[in-house]
């Protein structure tokens, strides 16, 4: 899982807290966050392997967790992407995403419109959560 927060031109994670360092997703580029952040829309990838997408997050080792490298080298298989959006204007406030990770997208299960629906309502509860709002209300930003 990520949780990406729009900050001036870019997406910076949030959760996990290690990757809080490794930079920002530029939102005119075109990776699958920025592309949902800027359309406003909730995406299910049920085919993500055949995404184009940069592969970099996917050799990140999550932090404490024992992993094998084997675990490690796996690809994202299936990936949904929701914004978060402050209700009262319409504000994109960053971005959700849950992926699994395989050897091949058939040995995985695919993401349903009922867990699309149960993080679209995760993102409207973190839509009013005050460390996503500050940044709306901060003049810099």
């Amino acid at each position: 899982m990520a949780l990406l927060r729009l900050e001036q031109d870019g997406l910076h994670f949030f959760y996990p807290t290690h990757l809080r360092s490794s930079g920002a997703i530029p939102i005119s580029s075109s990776a699958v966050a920025a592309h949902t952040a800027l359309s406003k829309k909730a995406e299910i990838f049920n085919n993500f392997a055949f995404v184009k997408h940069a592969r970099i997050f996917e050799s990140i080792r999550p932090l404490g967790a024992e992993i094998s490298e084997e675990q490690l080298a796996l690809p994202i298989q299936k990936l949904m992407s929701v914004p978060i959006i402050e209700n009262v204007e319409s504000t994109v406030l960053g971005v959700i995403q849950i992926s699994r990770k395989g050897t091949e997208a058939r040995f995985i299960p695919d993401f349903t419109r009922e867990e699309m629906h149960d993080l679209e309502l995760a993102a409207d509860l973190l839509a009013t959560t005050p460390f996503l709002l500050s940044l709306q209300h901060d003049p810099c930003f």
